[in-house]
């Protein structure tokens, strides 16, 4: 029987997520391919994404959108990716219902994964690296930035921070990362030594970004967490500078008086992997995009950390651990 993870309403995933059994899936049709899934990982924005569901479904909605595994078949006269066949493994992104034992996914969906990257960073080759991908690409929409500007990243410490951070070392892109506390942010010294860290356990932080960056401009901010942390960016940011929001993790809404806005000429954007990657980017891009989340993960294995790996029947565990504070890595579950 095949298992899945669905929920019927919205609310807090720990109380609304639940595992169903099935009737194992029939073969693929033209179009599809067939993935035994090995991992997928408990993002964030998949538990927000279930918090917010509206009402009451009629069926269950399954849950997750990223998987890795190994294809087990290919529908008739399909065109699949490079490297995608019968016994190899692959990642399926974006997929609606990946928390499951068997998928069958579109092809255009799966990707193959390379032979040096274990089951642990290729269950996260694609949701993370995209979305730094996304954010870099926001970035240099800004003329400013890697000529005289400076990036400034809250949640840095986050498994997409590491990654953004990652990206701004290796392209030699002026970056200043910001953490919630100073034990996160000696966590984060310490794999990277040359980059400055700031924490906003103290009042004073703002001040400390500007002393950092010694009277250059602070071009570009990016932010997965929203409320106040938000509306402190907008006042480091330079004229002309562009706030770009990826997550909603605070309560509390984005205070910002329309001066604020005008008389610096700031730009307030927020992006969401998810819908960019289905309404905003073409077949190309998508292709583009997914080799260069490879390279991440080829290049950057070592960002790719576990929090924890948990099986299926312990779900809720899981769940719970993807929202703790301080947890570093992303917690992945073994369908089994």
């Amino acid at each position: 029987m095949n298992r899945r993870v669905v929920h019927t309403r919205g609310g807090p995933p720990a109380e609304v997520l639940t595992v169903v059994e099935e009737p194992d899936p029939t073969a693929p049709e033209r179009g599809q391919v067939l993935v035994r899934t090995t991992a997928f990982t408990v993002h964030p924005g998949d538990l927000q994404a279930i918090e917010a569901y509206p009402g009451t479904a009629a069926q269950p909605v399954p849950a997750g959108v990223e998987a890795t595994g190994v294809v087990e078949a290919i529908g008739p006269g399909t065109r699949v990716a490079p490297g995608v066949e019968v016994g190899g493994r692959v990642t399926v992104f974006l997929h609606p219902g990946a928390w499951a034992r068997w998928i069958v996914a579109d092809a255009d969906l799966v990707v193959a994964v390379p032979d040096e990257l274990s089951d642990e960073v290729a269950a996260q080759m694609m949701v993370n690296p995209l979305t730094a991908v996304m954010l870099r690409r926001e970035a240099q929409e800004h003329l400013a930035f890697g000529y005289d500007g400076f990036l400034v990243q809250t949640a840095a410490g986050s498994s997409v921070g590491r990654l953004v951070t990652g990206v701004c070392r290796f392209h030699n892109l002026p970056l200043v990362d910001v953490v919630r506390s100073d034990r996160g942010a000696a966590v984060l010294r310490e794999r990277f030594p040359d980059v400055p860290v700031v924490s906003t356990e103290h009042p004073g932080w703002t001040d400390e970004v500007r002393k950092v960056v010694g009277g250059r401009p602070v071009s570009v901010a990016f932010d997965p967490i929203g409320g106040k942390l938000a509306e402190s960016l907008l006042d480091l940011l330079a004229p002309g500078g562009k706030l770009v929001g990826y997550g909603q993790i605070a309560e509390e809404p984005i205070s910002v008086h329309a001066s604020t806005l005008l008389h610096k000429s700031l730009t307030l954007r927020g992006r969401n992997v998810v819908g960019w990657w289905l309404s905003e980017a073409s077949a190309e891009r998508r292709a583009s995009d997914a080799a260069t989340a490879k390279q991440i993960a080829l290049g950057l294995t070592d960002l790719f950390d576990v929090a924890a790996v948990y099986g299926l029947g312990e779900l809720t565990g899981a769940v719970e651990h993807a929202v703790r504070p301080g947890k570093v890595g992303t917690v992945l579950v073994r369908p089994w």
